[in-house]
């Protein structure tokens, strides 16, 4: 399914701000403005924060406080990390992001469990055809992935 388009950091801050109000959720928000700041510049050069071809490069940290405990890390690169009660869901695209907080939030997500080999997975389904799955260990099950566990 196409996701309404978010072409900078600054509109998925934005999007994720209205989930949070429609949820009625605690957020905060970090920003790291420029190549020298950002955490995949391995080799920014001293005193620049432009990339080369002349852009300022935009990061965002976002916390969502609430069960469950959700955070987002927004990188300049269009792609997003959503840790999910300490589950990483990494290269989530960016236009993305609202739909799987909708998902969360909303109820959707579930933990399904496996006899053999033996294990959790956690599944956040997003509307169309589109499916994100972490596997977890039983020693990483919080109160809340437990409560959504399915048989």
């Amino acid at each position: 399914m196409e996701h309404p388009s978010l072409p900078t950091t600054e509109s998925a801050v934005t999007a994720v701000r209205e989930i949070a109000d429609a949820y009625r959720l605690t957020m905060t928000v970090a920003h790291d403005i420029g190549a020298d700041q950002t955490s995949r510049r391995s080799s920014a050069e001293l005193f620049r924060a432009t990339d080369p071809d002349g852009t300022l490069p935009h990061e965002a940290f976002i916390d969502l406080t609430g069960r469950p405990t959700v955070s987002v890390r927004l990188f300049p690169e269009d792609d997003a990390l959503i840790t999910v009660e300490g589950v990483e869901f990494h290269d989530v695209p960016r236009d993305a992001v609202p739909a799987f907080l909708r998902s969360v939030y909303g109820g959707l997500a579930h933990v399904t469990a496996r006899v053999f080999p033996p294990g959790y997975r956690l599944t956040i389904p997003l509307p169309g055809d589109e499916t994100y799955r972490e596997p977890l260990s039983s020693l990483t099950l919080t109160p809340w992935l437990s409560s959504i566990l399915r048989p």
